[in-house]
């Protein structure tokens, strides 16, 4: 098979179109969770919870606010560790629940905490019969009667009730059935997921690869570990190289050749465009990280700054707050990777006040 040859803004611009992120904006939240396949539920909300922010900078301000979250009350998208999912999708992970922890070549660690779930198999039960008759519950609503107590050097020692729930989800038993303030409401599977027919597990994780490359456009066939959702693809798609990046790479044929048009966007720090941050760095050569883990003293951009993409370039970051009580949308500083255009600097701050409007406060943007 003929590997592509590309350019550093060939691959730029296939992960911006792959991504939705050009001048052709989607104008539907459910097809728009289809084609990224996932929308990270983390519930920061410094500007906005991070899967409100991920459509915005999508569909724009004509995303009705809560437009996400109604979706997953009404079950149209699927919370599955942590990551909603269109509810049909999960047809693609049922085989592999019901294969729990797998036949060959289980890892030490998954053996282990097949183990422990055997050795707590009436705790299990207990968990179920109680969802059974009172769910949907948060863990703290949940009986603890562990016989034998999970172990772990981590924060996770001795959290019986989350672990156990953890596992019966990986094993298609339980799945999260809403949110009470931040918990998360617990009920039975069945309940939840819908009643289609589990795709066999190796038709399912070549259909996951070959969607989840249609979502990216471009990555590794074997990217960097990361919990819950793969970064590399196998083998969909079709080789490539990009100049001056050294290894190969896995291409979405489909998003080769055409005229890009990009825009200005705004994006969540979540983002699935930069969410691997060693592809960022290779494609983009865009240097970031998450800070909100740091001290105040020792962040470079901001609790929770946004990186900039103008056209198909990652050119900046911007340190911003939603104060609700004030009814503003606070920018405390523009971090320009590059100096902005004048052009430049009217389409971010189109994007920011677009923002504002979107989350119904004010924008304040000294500075830009």
């Amino acid at each position: 098979m003929k590997v592509h040859e590309l350019s550093p803004r060939d691959a730029r611009r296939i992960a911006v179109r792959a991504q939705l992120l050009d001048a052709q904006r989607p104008g539907d939240l459910i097809a728009t969770a289809r084609h990224l396949t996932l929308l990270q539920h983390d519930q920061t909300a410094a500007v906005a919870p991070n899967a409100e922010l991920v459509m915005w900078s999508r569909l724009g301000s004509t995303c009705p606010r809560g437009a996400v979250n109604d979706a997953f009350e009404q079950l149209a998208l699927i919370d599955l560790f942590g990551l909603l999912r269109p509810a049909e999708d999960l047809a693609l992970y049922r085989a592999e629940m019901a294969e729990w922890p797998g036949a060959d070549g289980v890892p030490y660690w998954l053996e282990s905490s097949a183990e422990w779930v055997r050795a707590n198999d009436g705790f299990r039960l207990d968990l179920l019969d109680e969802l059974l008759r009172e769910g949907p519950l948060t863990s703290r609503e949940l009986p603890d009667t562990c016989t034998v107590p999970w172990r772990s050097s981590g924060w996770n020692n001795n959290r019986n009730v989350p672990k156990m729930l953890d596992l019966l989800t990986q094993r298609g038993e339980v799945a999260v059935a809403g949110r009470r303030g931040r918990d998360r409401l617990w009920d039975l599977a069945d309940r939840i997921y819908p009643d289609d027919e589990p795709v066999p597990t190796a038709e399912a994780l070549r259909v996951r690869n070959e969607r989840r490359l249609r979502s990216l456009g471009i990555a590794r066939a074997k990217g960097p570990v990361s919990p819950n959702e793969p970064n590399g693809v196998e083998e969909a798609g079709e080789p490539a190289v990009i100049e001056g990046v050294k290894g190969q790479w896995r291409v979405d044929p489909s998003y080769m050749g055409g005229t890009f048009r990009g825009r200005a966007a705004v994006l969540s720090p979540l983002d699935r465009l930069i969410f691997d941050r060693k592809r960022m760095e290779e494609i983009f050569d865009f240097d970031y990280q998450l800070e909100m883990y740091k001290p105040a003293s020792a962040r470079r951009f901001g609790y929770w700054a946004m990186p900039i993409l103008y056209g198909d370039e990652l050119v900046g970051k911007v340190d911003a707050t939603t104060d609700a009580r004030q009814g503003v949308l606070r920018v405390d500083a523009v971090h320009q990777d590059v100096a902005f255009t004048k052009a430049m600097t009217r389409a971010v701050t189109a994007e920011l006040t677009d923002l504002a409007a979107w989350l119904d406060v004010e924008p304040l943007l000294p500075g830009i």
